[in-house]
């Protein structure tokens, strides 16, 4: 097998994190990197264009389209995973909302002993990457390479919700302008990773930067297929490209940025795992981690679908020629309108399980709203021929936990992928107490001159047992998979508070997949945070190594 010369990083996986990466180590022109991206560039119109999700949702060019096992607490349905596999994974083909979860979120993490990972250690972090259109403050920054921007034209319909949110008794939230600043709770507009009409992708923010550097190569179709070890140590990493079987090696270390899926798929084809899956599949065993693939987590979407009364939506303006003309040229003239939106454009997070007396029993936000001014199947799905609208809800902190499984020794196969939703009690009361407070924003007074009719769950769905049903049969993945290789220091932790594997020297995870528990909302913006963390944990540690030497 052919050798190339040696890098002192190899990245493995363009996405969220992995440019993140490779833009800022290479940054440095001492430090040579490798950045190996198993799909191809992002040269599609529909990556960069916001509207475009709907095309990259199904694409077999950029989209892994991956599937779940049966899940037997959703009637044995399979759920379509979608991933990005082209640079900037995920974050080219994602909704594009801006969110970081909640301060508790992270201090939770810190709670579990990842010293370091406190609300107040990570803000710093989320401020050095974004390039917020408002400016900077004390929880926002300006200068970042992620633009961040606002909606620029409010919608009727959006704004009765928001209203709406206002009229439901005990669970009401106020308005807000800002999900990301002291508080969550609030109903308002989101704010998305979108500059002057385009998509802000980390391969856009981070890599184009970078492209031009000659410490940093950058290799599309590249399909890692496992890691070289020298003793107990990563030396380097054999991929696939072009037909041909390669390796690279490295003299500092390997950052896995494949995302909660194949971060553990290739630790596990390593030989880094749990003993009995690795045995089961034939694959020597180099380093036992039994949490390797365990500890999955993700948000369930139950998406509500009404009819509008009134002829305002997306689907009023795909479903017309006209319609679709004023879009182009709206988007054309001035890069504003639905083609630079995207899907959702408004929000609530809020407390929907309550108590005996209607009183919320959380004590932070346990719901998530995506409110979408069109409406579908499913998600990227072909829009309905009326007039219609979708809320869509998500509980936040999910109890149920899953897993990440090779099937074989073969890297090009699709491991085995449980998710195991809504497996605890918690998890099914939050679920439908969800539907409940979604079905309360459209009745209340603010919605009602909007709601012509509800398609799903629809008016058959009326006890506790009839809106289980409907989540167990529509529930869909909300495609924020995590924690397959989370952080800490017990025994199913995969990586310490520095994200470097146990047991395993110059060898790390920085992706979402490290998280310890899920955050309160969407994980792009926390992937991107974890790897401007990371940025410096590696320096620290190179500067430490050299000094020690």
């Amino acid at each position: 097998m052919p050798v190339e010369e040696e890098f002192d990083y190899i990245v493995v996986g363009a996405g969220s994190a992995g440019c993140v990466l490779a833009g800022r180590l290479s940054e440095d022109p001492a430090t040579r990197v490798l950045l190996l991206e198993a799909g191809p560039a992002d040269n599609s119109l529909w990556i960069h264009l916001p509207i475009g999700y709907g095309k990259t949702m199904w694409s077999p060019t950029y989209n892994w389209r991956f599937e779940t096992d049966p899940d037997p607490n959703m009637n044995g349905r399979r759920i379509y995973w979608p991933r990005g596999k082209t640079l900037g994974g995920s974050s080219a083909i994602n909704g594009l909302i801006y969110i970081r979860g909640q301060r508790e979120d992270y201090d939770h993490w810190a709670a579990l002993g990842n010293a370091g990972w406190g609300y107040d250690d990570v803000l710093p972090y989320f401020i050095r990457s974004e390039g917020n259109q408002r400016g900077a403050d004390a929880f926002h920054g300006a200068d970042g390479p992620l633009k961040v921007s606002d909606i620029g034209a409010k919608h009727e319909l959006i704004e009765a919700f928001i209203e709406g949110a206002q009229q439901i008794g005990p669970l009401s939230v106020k308005r807000t302008e800002d999900f990301n600043g002291a508080e969550q709770a609030g109903a308002g507009y989101y704010q998305l990773t979108t500059h002057q009409g385009w998509r802000c992708s980390t391969a856009k923010a981070y890599l184009d930067p970078a492209k031009g550097r000659s410490n940093l190569r950058i290799a599309t179709q590249a399909l890692a297929t496992g890691l070289v070890f020298e003793g107990r140590r990563a030396a380097g990493v054999r991929y696939t490209q072009g037909g041909a079987a390669k390796t690279a090696r490295c003299r500092a270390e390997v950052l896995l940025c494949a995302g909660a899926i194949q971060s553990p798929q290739l630790l596990q084809l390593s030989g880094i795992g749990p003993r009995a899956v690795l045995e089961q599949r034939g694959v020597p065993m180099v380093h036992e981690l039994p949490g390797v693939g365990e500890n999955l987590q993700d948000h369930l979407q139950i998406r509500l679908g009404y009819e509008c009364a009134k002829p305002i939506t997306t689907n009023d303006q795909l479903n017309s020629w006209f319609g679709q003309a004023k879009m182009g040229l709206e988007w054309l003239l001035h890069r504003t309108g639905p083609l630079a939106v995207g899907i959702n454009q408004g929000g609530c997070f809020m407390r929907a399980l309550a108590d005996a007396n209607g009183q919320p029993v959380a004590a932070t936000p346990d719901i998530q709203f995506h409110v979408a001014t069109l409406s579908a199947d499913m998600a990227g799905g072909k829009v309905h021929p009326w007039s219609g609208f979708t809320l869509s809800i998500c509980q936040l902190r999910p109890e149920s936990r899953g897993h990440i499984r090779i099937r074989s020794r073969d890297p090009a196969e699709p491991p085995e992928m449980q998710p195991n939703y809504l497996a605890t009690e918690l998890d099914r009361a939050t679920a439908v107490a969800g539907v409940k407070a979604a079905r309360a924003i459209a009745a209340a007074p603010a919605m009602r001159p909007y709601v012509k009719r509800e398609i799903k769950p629809g008016p058959d769905a009326t006890s506790d047992a009839d809106l289980l049903e409907f989540c167990r049969n529509n529930g869909a993945t909300i495609f924020h998979p995590t924690g397959t290789c989370r952080m800490g220091s017990d025994p199913l932790a995969v990586v310490d508070a520095r994200l470097r594997v146990h047991g395993i020297g110059g060898l790390r995870v920085v992706d979402c997949s490290a998280m310890p528990t899920l955050v309160s909302g969407n994980t792009n913006a926390p992937a991107v945070m974890m790897a401007e963390k990371a940025v410096d944990l590696i320096r620290e540690d190179a500067t430490a190594g050299a000094l020690a030497r």
